[in-house]
């Protein structure tokens, strides 16, 4: 859309998808109307139907095939010049060429206008200048102006506020002017009355109130002395609760006194048993006090013997525990030496060890030297063997002679091999 477009929405921002749309949906009728197909709405592009998107898209790829019938018939054409292309685009640097040198001598033409045109800016912008100069120095004016005119429209508004408190005043003034004396004094007259009126019925409505008050103190002072004729029946009427109440507690103690007396005497017969008992006990308590002293005194004579022993003992095992400490210092010594033993021996088994493993090491070398030899031997020895049915009794010998051995060589490599 264009700015004038624009201008007729109130809030072009609300638009700019709508818009968006508006435009491809112009850009694809334009294409559509192009080739032929003609009755492309709105609808179908923002919400298609099966039917109408097989139509367009057929129409799109018969169009297609049409401009690559097209296509391959003007092949040959375009195949015959080649280089049109080149030859447009020599034109269109010729034209360019050509616009320049055009515009270059209108420029060199329109030179001297365009310095008169300068000099006529150059002198309207000094103008301007001065007309800016003096709008500035207006401006002044006016605020000056503007000044005194608010000063002047104060003073106004305050005159007027003066003139309507004066005429306020002043009818105020004229209310209170009296017109008709007369009528003054009727009214004089009224307001005296009724004051006489008031006072009569305030005089009376005092002396009421005064009857009123006296009849109250009379009351009050009987109500005063009815209740303290009251409160004297209450207390004598609580005084003869009160002596009903004790009467009845007397009766109770009474009897409780009689039951008491008869509990006291049995009580009494109780207490004598129970000091017979005592008695008893204590005699008793003296009994096993006496015993306690005597097996105390007894296990006191035990504990002072066995004291003796344990002291006599303590002596005796005195040179046993040193005896004991000497053969632990000499154990000690002994597993130090053992263990000193031990450690030596451990390292005169480690080099003994690490000289037999030499030993071994240097028996498999010499072995492993010595193999092929008696390997050969023995090959020798099988060849003699096997001639010894043709050659003479010494050879046969001999060959008795070797085999063994190197049988018995074999037999050592295979067994050392074997470990």
């Amino acid at each position: 859309l264009g700015f004038s477009d624009l201008e007729v929405l109130d809030n072009p921002e609300h638009h700019m998808e709508a818009i968006r749309v508006l435009r491809l949906y112009n850009k694809s009728q334009a294409f559509l109307d192009s080739i032929q197909f003609k009755d492309f709405t709105l609808a179908d592009f923002t919400r298609p139907t099966p039917r109408r998107v097989v139509e367009v898209l057929s129409a799109l790829i018969n169009f297609l095939f049409y401009r690559e019938e097209k296509v391959t018939l003007l092949q040959p054409i375009v195949s015959e010049t080649p280089d049109y292309h080149e030859r447009t685009l020599e034109l269109k640097a010729r034209m360019a060429q050509k616009e320049i040198a055009d515009h270059e001598l209108a420029e060199q033409m329109e030179e001297p206008m365009a310095q008169q045109l300068e000099a006529d800016v150059n002198a309207l912008q000094q103008k301007v200048q001065v007309y800016n100069k003096q709008q500035l120095a207006l401006r002044a004016k006016a605020a000056v102006i503007n000044d005194k005119k608010e000063e002047i429209h104060r003073k106004i508004t305050q005159a007027d506020f003066e003139l309507t408190k004066h005429a306020q005043e002043n009818s105020r003034l004229m209310s209170k002017l009296v017109k008709s004396p007369e009528k003054v004094q009727r009214a004089l007259e009224e307001k005296k009355s009724a004051r006489a009126k008031l006072k009569e019925s305030e005089k009376i409505a005092m002396q009421n109130d005064q009857e009123k008050s006296a009849a109250l103190e009379i009351r009050n002072k009987a109500h005063e002395k009815l209740t303290k004729q009251h409160s004297k029946i209450q207390d004598v009427h609580e005084q003869l609760v009160a002596a009903k109440t004790v009467e009845k507690e007397v009766k109770a103690r009474k009897a409780k006194l009689n039951d008491e007396s008869v509990s006291v005497m049995s009580f009494d017969a109780q207490i004598v048993d129970w000091q017979g008992k005592v008695h008893e006990m204590e005699e008793r308590l003296k009994g096993k006090v006496k015993e306690r002293n005597q097996i105390i005194a007894d296990e006191n004579q035990k504990l002072g013997a066995l004291s003796s022993e344990i002291e006599g003992k303590l002596q005796c095992l005195e040179p046993r525990e040193k005896k004991v400490e000497a053969t632990i210092a000499k154990a000690s010594n002994l597993c130090s030496e053992a263990a000193s033993a031990r450690t030596a021996a451990t390292a005169e088994q480690q080099k003994i060890r690490a000289k037999f493993n030499n030993i071994v090491k240097a028996f498999n070398t010499y072995m492993d030297s010595v193999d092929p030899f008696l390997e050969r031997v023995e090959e020798v020895g099988r060849q003699s063997a096997g001639e010894g049915a043709s050659a003479p009794d010494q050879s046969a010998a001999v060959t008795t002679k070797t085999t063994p051995r190197a049988s018995a060589m074999s037999k050592k490599s295979r067994a050392r091999k074997r470990t």
